[in-house]
């Protein structure tokens, strides 16, 4: 039988939901520091910051591997 550490699947869900965050923000990150696009790119930043709280909050609260494999599934 194959036993899941819950606390390590979580770090594992974690950074995939960083890396998948940081992807989104690369290309904001370049309008940020155009003027004519940095309030643009800032509220679509703060779109994201919300989007991966929610999705952090999800990994902290999840009570299985199996929620933790549909979060990182739907990233």
């Amino acid at each position: 039988m194959i036993t899941v550490n819950l606390t390590k699947a979580k770090t594992i869900t974690h950074d995939a939901r960083r890396t998948a965050r940081a992807a989104e923000f690369a290309p904001l990150d370049i309008k940020a520091t155009i003027p004519s696009e940095a309030v643009a790119a800032e509220a679509a930043r703060a779109a994201i910051r919300t989007k991966y709280a929610d999705i952090q909050t999800a990994v902290d609260t999840a009570a299985d591997v199996a929620t933790l494999k549909t979060i990182i599934e739907a990233l």
